[in-house]
């Protein structure tokens, strides 16, 4: 049954569920070399992690599983700013459980907007890219004022 409001259907959903499938377990395999990374170059080079290719490697599984997300929902905005923050804020700097984390809270706040979105002005619905924009902006310029 399509989706008349994003022009999507579950053969979408399917397509990036497979790359889901493949670069998630992927992902969190490799979240502790994330931790070693941000300790810096130096650190990482010396515990013999090959960092241009460690980071090539984390640059993929990032581009393919947004790619994903971005070929079945569309553009979000600020979703894969806030969540990261969120959850480095709530949880601490472990990667192997920031990721999760970050995917959780995103999905929330998906989520959260869409039923802002449907709610607000009835009958009509605000589309979901506006309602997080909405929240996304005043915490990025949180952000930018913070540092």
């Amino acid at each position: 049954m399509n989706n008349l409001r994003s022009g999507t259907n579950w053969d979408y959903v399917l397509a990036a569920l497979v790359w889901m499938l493949l670069l998630l377990p992927y992902a969190f395999y490799k979240s502790h070399r994330i931790n070693i990374l941000y300790m810096g170059e130096d650190i990482a080079t010396g515990v013999g992690l090959s960092v241009q290719k460690e980071r090539t490697i984390l640059m993929a599984i990032a581009v393919g599983l947004a790619g994903a997300c971005v070929a079945v929902a569309g553009s979000i905005g600020f979703v894969g700013l806030i969540a990261p923050h969120l959850a480095r804020r709530i949880i601490g700097r472990d990667y192997r459980v920031v990721l999760p984390s970050s995917a959780l809270i995103g999905s929330i706040l998906v989520l959260v907007s869409d039923t802002i979105g449907r709610i607000i002005a009835q009958p009509v619905d605000i589309p979901v890219g506006i309602v997080t924009a909405a929240v996304g902006a005043p915490y990025f310029l949180y952000l930018l004022t913070r540092k």
